[in-house]
């Protein structure tokens, strides 16, 4: 689904990202919104009726992001399994050393999921699961060249796996204050699966 916006309410989703980021759904409201985009709260509604509407939205846009940006990742790094993971690894070993994105929007709302709205859950599953089904192929045919091993030919454990780890590395990362964390568990992950 794509999800097309206004640039003014581009620009407020995007603020919106970086806010969740930081401190997940129940961290932020209309009014730090309203700070860093510098327009009233009555604007922000008038794009975005309701909190729920606006994370919907974020999250749907970064799922979409993230679907083209793998799609981008396999077309720019070619028919290498491996290359492939050490490629998103690195993406997100850049953004959390540069700052841009220090967490995956999806990782802190699945935290929150108990406590978030249902429609925002679903979508947050979406995301794990186009994650998991993208990376169990990598691994299959990683497995297929003989660069990449899996524990019992089982590629959506293996997926599931290494997603969990890549995401706790981020969280790893944000605790220890050491953005360097992330690549070296990243990497050690992918070591693991590698021939």
């Amino acid at each position: 689904m794509i999800v097309e916006l206004s640039p003014r309410a581009t620009e407020i989703a995007e603020h919106a990202r970086q806010l969740l980021a930081a401190g997940g759904y129940n961290g932020f409201s209309y009014a730090d919104l309203s700070e860093r985009v510098r327009i009233g709260k009555a604007s922000i509604h008038h794009h975005f009726p309701s909190k729920v509407d606006l994370v919907l939205t974020v999250v749907m846009r970064h799922r979409q992001q993230s679907v083209e940006g793998l799609a981008a990742l396999q077309r720019h790094v070619g028919d290498d399994p491996l290359a492939q993971l050490k490629a998103y690894a690195d993406y997100w070993a850049r953004c959390i050393r540069d700052g841009s994105s220090t967490m995956c929007i999806c990782a802190m709302l699945a935290a929150e999921s108990p406590m978030i709205p249902p429609e925002i859950a679903f979508e947050v599953q979406g995301y794990f699961q186009d994650l998991t089904a993208w990376i169990a192929g990598v691994l299959e045919r990683g497995e297929g060249k003989g660069q990449l091993r899996l524990q019992g030919n089982n590629a959506l454990v293996e997926a599931q796996t290494f997603m969990s780890t890549v995401h706790g590395a981020m969280l790893t990362a944000r605790a220890l204050g050491d953005p360097e964390s992330f690549q070296t568990i990243a990497h050690a992950a992918i070591g693991h699966l590698s021939n």
